[in-house]
């Protein structure tokens, strides 16, 4: 863990009980080896959705949906939300839990590479959310950016890769570092880096002046 690992406890024990439906995605994930996000952390997105009026956000690598539900939820009824996963298992499990949700009529399932997807997907965005495989961070850089509308919302989870960051020595190390040093120093974006979990970058697309 990032953070010390008694903070982080105490952090998960003042999360609300998840409801019946989210509580069972994070035991099969568990029980899978499913990497989601985590409740702590798809309490900060849908927090973000919520601060800014997000409607239409397209996610870039969803696995089986959990973090998909807690976006089209903050959004609301009528909301537009894309998402976006290689794996044909994953994208059917995940169509099950958006149905049992209510939440099927609001969300697009993408079943294929995420950057072909949004390339195939018209329009500027509120929010994207980035969680694909960490190597390829580097090329969601080169065309997410454009795809957030000023003032929106440009999430990626993962940002400080198990502290590996610190000296990068594989490939997704790599990307991960890459990607975070280049979004900070792009001027279009005023970034942050947020160290719960496993890290998440925020970065919000500053308005046309």
């Amino acid at each position: 863990m990032i953070v010390n690992p008694a903070l982080e406890q105490y952090m998960a024990d003042l999360l609300p009980a998840r409801d019946p439906l989210l509580a069972e995605m994070e035991a099969y994930a568990y029980a899978n080896k499913i990497n989601i996000i985590g409740p702590g952390c798809a309490s900060i997105l849908a927090q973000l959705v919520l601060l800014s009026g997000a409607r239409r956000i397209f996610e870039l690598g969803s696995a089986i949906g959990y973090s998909t539900i807690w976006l089209a939820r903050a959004a609301g009824p009528g909301a537009e939300i894309h998402y976006s996963d290689g794996d044909p298992a994953n994208a059917s499990r995940a169509r099950d839990y958006f149905t049992r949700a209510g939440l099927a009529d609001r969300i697009t399932v993408h079943t294929g590479d995420a950057l072909t997807a949004l390339a195939s997907t018209t329009g500027e965005f509120d929010m994207i959310f980035n969680d694909v495989d960490k190597e390829g961070y580097p090329d969601v850089l080169d065309v997410a950016p454009d795809r957030v509308r000023p003032g929106g919302v440009f999430v990626t989870d993962n940002t400080l890769w198990k502290a590996k960051v610190l000296d990068p020595q594989d490939d997704e190390t790599e990307g991960v570092d890459t990607f975070n040093r280049r979004l900070f120093a792009d001027p279009r974006f005023l970034t942050s880096l947020i160290p719960l979990r496993d890290g998440m970058t925020l970065g919000i697309k500053l308005r046309r002046q």
